[in-house]
Parts: structure tokens; sequence; C-alpha cells
């Protein structure tokens, strides 16, 4: 059966041979590149590719490897120089139809640069910004010597323009300093180390010997588009760099935020965002062309600013990068493998001069970064594994190489040793790494940090992008604008405040005045950024002044993605216990998670002077968990107590004591857990049982005893007419004297 199958598939291959062969011959006689022909190398290139990429994955080595084996195999490495002719007769030798798939591969840079730079974590980066800064700093300065230096003795043969040495050895060097920031974030974050504070330091530092990296690339591309050394072409490219990089991330920042914002918000379709983001990507790469420098650098920053922006979304993200990886990846590293040519090699002299390049190369990365590691306090185990995640090459190499064969820079044979180089190192990197983090201990201080990441990235508030809040002008208005800047200002969210008082239509735009909702916002987020050194200090606030009736503005906002939506209305409940109308619009208008806030006592005083003593009641289901979490976030960035207390979820009594009368330890274990979370975060704790009270009475009881003025309760929303939690949240919110903050699912539940 076997057999006959590989027979099928020769013979298959044969007729596909015969008929490329057919189509490139009549493509030569009409001197037209032949689409269908175009076709064929894409899809050899995709599927060899992703098929090779996917050999490596399996036996722990980056796809990109096997992309590149892909152009190694199907060019004149392998293929070419088993069987010429068919070689020639797929990836034929004429400009033409070079031209088509070189045009698709240079747009395939831009995008691998787009993703590189949205890859390129800038919070991470300030957070360890000092060490990887001294360590990037060793990491390029000694390799870039040491390929300088080996580009001043290359032999002349092995440069297109031996007159242009200079230009050269820059290259050289700069090729040989860079690492690969993707290859070594994916191995760090195969390995789980992604959050590990070594991991961090080999991440940060790869970020910015790209960054500079590219820069360098852009000033070198300048320098050769030039012909010789012109100062003042020189100096206008690198103002221009510079100029280009400071508006892009003052201005540029919030241009790329508020487009995207606006393409999420405005456009029907699904691909919008996507489509605002490649000609974010194009424009930016045609600046940097007119300034001078190449439009990789533009590229880069633009995915630097797409990756900040607060809403991009994880759909668009991944949808983003799945078009990358599976098309233009493989197309443009196959192209890369199919321009090396690697029987070069059988010649001794360019065999050993390609040893000494890998030797250099390898030697000058791992000694610089080894040490920088050093000089920047870390141990000798934490050094050599930065060092060995630095000196992997891969595709940050073969775009550069590639770049540089394009400029003239480098000879077709250089250009071979360099990719033979990039594909040697990143396999080697791997291995190393593993190894070296392997053996790295685990220190006290840095277990909790990672025990309380695991904890918040599994968690609804690590998970919320984007806030709406809907409220009047009234003081549990205020009050839920206070509640939505502690939650936003821990991680920097955006958030849309919705006017849906019937009052807004007559008032003024008063957001910048300091009883505002927008100003009480503000205020929250400063003074979260006071608390907490990991917040920004800085939200997007969005002000809606909507005209339709509650219902009908909810529902609008609603379709541009929201999160959870805060409600603070002036009434909560009507004269016969029911949610007040206008809040059951709201409520009816948004499917997601909510937040209605009840603000009592002192909390209806200005909220710059309120402070939490929170009670949180848990029970174990997966709406107390959501509670507890809200809890702990505000008990956190508030710095204030927390008070959690065990409650039953039934009202019947009988029940209860059975219950009680075998083990309360399940119990006991959900009051252990939630107080484990809040001590995660340092959250002074106390912890209360009522196993044999009703929950309403029992939480009623611990406000009383424990001096609580906010009540954080995670409930269920129960399906019928009308707005509806149960009757637990119900009496909480009419007879409690302290405020409430209730934390619901979405949509109710449909019945079975």
């Amino acid at each position: 059966m076997r057999w006959r199958l590989l027979q099928s598939l020769f013979w298959a291959g044969v007729a596909l041979l015969l008929t490329v062969s057919a189509a490139g011959a009549d493509g030569d006689k009409a001197g037209k590149p032949s689409e269908f022909l175009l076709l064929v190398q894409i899809s050899l290139l995709i599927a060899v590719g992703r098929g090779l990429g996917e050999v490596m994955q399996r036996i722990g080595q980056p796809s990109v490897i096997g992309e590149l084996l892909s152009g190694l195999i199907l060019g004149p490495s392998l293929f070419g120089w088993v069987w010429p002719e068919a070689q020639h007769a797929i990836f034929p030798p004429s400009a033409e139809q070079k031209a088509l798939l070189d045009g698709i591969a240079q747009f395939g840079i831009l995008l691998l640069l787009l993703l590189t730079g949205m890859e390129t974590d800038l919070k991470l980066v300030r957070k360890v910004g000092r060490a990887a800064a001294s360590i990037s700093i060793t990491g390029i300065v000694v390799p870039f010597a040491c390929g300088f230096a080996l580009g001043q003795f290359l032999p002349p043969d092995l440069l297109p323009h031996p007159e242009a040495r200079l230009v050269a050895s820059l290259f050289l060097g700069t090729a040989l300093s860079i690492s690969s920031v993707k290859i070594v974030a994916v191995v760090v974050r195969e390995m789980n180390f992604m959050r590990r504070n070594v991991g961090q330091i080999i991440v940060a530092t790869a970020i910015i010997d790209d960054t500079v990296g590219w820069i360098i690339i852009a000033m070198i591309f300048s320098l050769a588009s030039q012909g010789s050394l012109d100062v003042y072409s020189v100096g206008k490219a690198l103002f221009g760099t510079l100029a280009f990089l400071a508006v892009s991330f003052t201005i540029g920042r919030r241009i790329v935020f508020r487009l995207i914002r606006w393409a999420n918000d405005h456009l029907v379709s699904s691909a919008a965002v996507i489509t605002v983001i490649l000609l974010l990507m194009s424009v930016m790469a045609m600046i940097t062309h007119l300034i001078g420098v190449h439009t990789v650098l533009g590229a880069f920053i633009a995915g630097v600013l797409v990756g900040e922006s607060p809403i991009l979304t994880r759909q668009i993200d991944e949808r983003l990068r799945g078009l990358i990886s599976s098309l233009f990846m493989p197309v443009f590293f196959g192209l890369a493998g199919l321009s090396a040519d690697l029987t070069v090699l059988k010649d001794p002299n360019l065999a050993m001069l390609t040893v000494a390049l890998v030797l250099i190369a390898s030697i000058g990365k791992f000694g610089g970064a080894f040490a920088g590691g050093a000089l920047g306090g870390l141990t000798r185990r934490e050094s050599y594994a930065l060092a060995a995640g630095m000196n992997a090459r891969g595709s940050t190499e073969v775009i550069i190489a590639t770049i540089g064969l394009s400029m003239g820079v480098l000879s077709q044979n250089l250009f071979s040793m360099i990719v033979t180089m990039a594909i040697l190192t990143t396999m080697a990197m791997p291995p190393m790494l593993r190894a070296a983090l392997s053996r790295l201990p685990l220190g006290k201080d840095e277990k909790a940090r990672l025990e309380r990441e695991e904890f918040e990235q599994s968690g609804f508030v690590a998970n919320l992008e984007r806030l709406l809040l809907a409220a009047d002008e009234s003081a549990n208005a205020k009050f839920a604008s206070h509640i939505t800047g502690v939650l936003a200002g821990g991680r920097g969210l955006p958030i849309t405040v919705l006017h849906v008082d019937p009052r807004t239509e007559q008032r003024e735009k008063k957001g910048d005045d300091e009883g505002s909702l927008e100003a009480i916002v503000r205020n929250a987020v400063r003074a979260i950024a006071e608390a907490d050194q990991d917040s920004t200090g800085k939200v997007d606030i969005t002000t809606r002044d909507r005209k339709e009736k509650p219902a009908e503005a909810i529902a609008d906002e609603a379709k541009k993605g929201f999160d959870l939506v805060v409600i603070g209305m002036d009434k909560v409940l009507n004269a016969r216990g029911d949610f007040d109308k206008k809040i059951e619009d709201i409520a009816a208008g948004f499917k997601g998670p909510m937040a209605i806030v009840a603000a009592k006592g002192l909390h209806l005083e200005p909220p710059a002077t309120t402070s939490f003593n929170i009670l949180v009641p848990v029970s174990g289901s997966s709406v107390s968990r959501r509670g507890a979490e809200i809890a702990i976030t505000l008990a956190r960035l508030h710095d204030t107590p927390l008070k959690i207390v065990y409650v039953s979820t039934t009202r019947d009594k009988g029940a209860r004591r059975r219950r009680a009368s075998l083990s309360l330890a399940p119990e006991e274990a959900i009051l252990k857990d939630t107080a484990a979370a809040a001590a995660r975060y340092n959250v002074e704790v106390k912890t209360a049982l009522r196993a044999n009270t009703a929950p309403d009475e029992a939480i009623l009881e611990e406000i009383s005893s424990s001096g609580a003025d906010l009540v954080v309760l995670g409930v269920d929303r129960i399906p019928g007419d009308r707005l509806n939690f149960g009757s637990v949240a119900q009496t909480v919110l009419s007879k409690s004297k302290v405020s409430v903050l209730l934390i619901a699912d979405g949509e109710a539940p449909q019945k079975a």
C-alpha cells in the first residue's frame, strides 16, 4: 500500500515537473512571467517550508529553521545540484519571473518586522531596562568589532564592490551583533521562562539588540545608497531617524491607538482593524524611505506601536500572525534559502572562511553578552544562560543578509556563508539555552511573583481590555467613576464614559471639570499610579453623550467590544425593591459582565477622599470567585484591608445543618484559597466562616461586626422578564447600610 502511494506521488511529481517545464517554456517564448509558475513556486515553498517547520518543532527547533531548509532543499544547494533541469524549470533564472516572487518576499520582510515589533514588550524593557541596556551594549559592541574587523580582512573576491569595503564591514559587524528576538522569545516561552527574572532580561536584551540593530541597518542603507561617506547625507538620515522615532513614540502612539479604535468602533467589516494595521505599516515604511533610511525601520516601529495599542484584541492579533506565519514567512525564508548556494562550500577556502565566520560570530556574541551579564550583576549561571540565548541569529540575520544582497553590499558567496552561520547558531541555541535555564534555581521572591502572575493570567481582571462606564451625574455615578478608574488604572485600560442621564442633553461639555465623571476617573488613575509602581498612570478616556434611551445607547456602544460595564445610576432599586428601569434597560442592552454600583454612607462624598474596608462573601461558585478577584484588586490598589467570609449557597436550614454536621473542610479550603490569592499581593486579610446561617443574614451580620464600608458580591443573573440576581443580592442591596458592588455575569443562563 505504501509502495503504491509512493509510486503515485512520484508520477504525480513527474507530471507536475513536465507541466511546469511547459509553462516555463511558454512564458519564456512569450517574454512574460508565468502566473502558473508563481503559484507552483509559492505552493512548494509553503508546503515544504511548513512541513519541515513542523518537523523542526517536534525535535525542539524553531520552525523558521525548517522554512530556511526548504529553500536550501529546493534551491541550487540540493535540488539544483541533483536535478538542475527540473530546478531551473520550477525556479527559472529570468529576472521577470524572479521579480514576482521577490515582490511577495519584500512585502513579507515588512510584515515580519511588523510582527517582530508587535512582539516587542516595552513594559518589559522598562522593567529590566537598566540591566538589559548594560548587557546589550557589550553584547553589541564586542561582536560588532569582530564583524567589522573580519570585513576589513575579507578577500576582495568576496566583496561585490571592494572599493566600498567600509560599508561591507559595517554591514557585517551589524549582522554579527544582532540577535533574533523572535527565536529567543519563542524558546524562552516554550520553556516557561518568559516571566523568570533571567528570562525577562534575555528577552529585553534581545529587544534592545533588535531595535538598535535595525536603526544601524537603516543608517548603513543610507550610507550605501550614497556610495561614499557623505557626512551631510548621513547626518540628514540620522536626524531624520531620530525625529521619526521621537514623533512615533509621542504623537504617533496616540494616532495609531485612535485609528485602531476608530476602525474597531465604526467599521463593520471583521478585517477592518487588520486593514488599518497594514496601511499604518505601509505609510510608516514609506516615511522612513523618504527620509533616506530603509523601510524595515518604519515597519518595525509600526509593529511596536500596534502592539502597544490597548484595544488590540487577541482575535485580531492571532489572525494577523496567522496570515504572516502561514504565507509570508515560508515564502520569504524559502526564497532566502533559494538564493543561497551551499555547494560553494566545497571550496576549502570558502569552507574555512565560513567556519571562521561562525566561530567569530558565536564567540563575539557569547563573550560580549557573558561579560555584560557579569557587569550587570548576574551570576555565572545567569550570564551563561543570557549568552546562550543571545547567540541565535535566526530570522533577523537572514533578513539583514537579504537586504545586504539586494543593496549590493554582500556578494552571493558571502550571503550563502551568512545564511549558513544563521542556521547553525540558531540550531545550537535552543539546546544550550534549555540546558542553561534548567540549572537556574528559583528564589523565594521570584517564586511568589510567578505564582501571582499565573493566578492573574487565568483570572477575570487580567483579561479585561476595555471598560464601559454607563452613568448619570449623581453621587452614585461619581463613586462608580472612582471604581472604574481604580480597575483601569492598574493596567492602563481604555475607558468609554457613556452619559445616559437625559439631563446630559442640556449640560455643557465639562469633561475636564473637577467634578465631572472623567476627572474623577483620572484622579483615581493618578492615585493608583502613586501606589502601584507597575501602573502607567495614564488611561485613554472617551466621552459619549447620547440622546437615545439608555437601552439603545448601551446596545450601540456594546457593539464596539467591551469586557465589563460599570453601571452608576442615581436610583438602584425602586419602591418595590426591584431594579430601577434605567438599570434594567442598560442590562438589557449589554450582554457581557457588569458591575452595578450602589454607593451609601461615606462613599456618597467625593471619591478622592474615600478609603475602602472591603467585605467579600465567597461560596466556591465561579461568580463568587469573580467577585473575590475584583475585591482583591480594589484592596491591592487601594492598600486597604479585606474581610473574606464564607456563606452558604442555600437558605434551607435543615440542609445547612446536615452539611455542617458532616465536615467543614471544603468551606475552609475555599476560604484558604481566597486568602492565599489575596496574600500574593500583600493584602491584609481576615476570614470568617458562617456555614450555618442564611447567606443574606450572614453578610448583614458581618457588615455590622467587621466595620466594612463596601461589600463586593459576585452574583448570577436569574432568567426572567425583569433583572434579577436572586434574593440574597436583593436583600443585601435593600438592607445594607454600606456600599454594595454587584459583579454579575452576562446573559442569564437558559433553562434546560
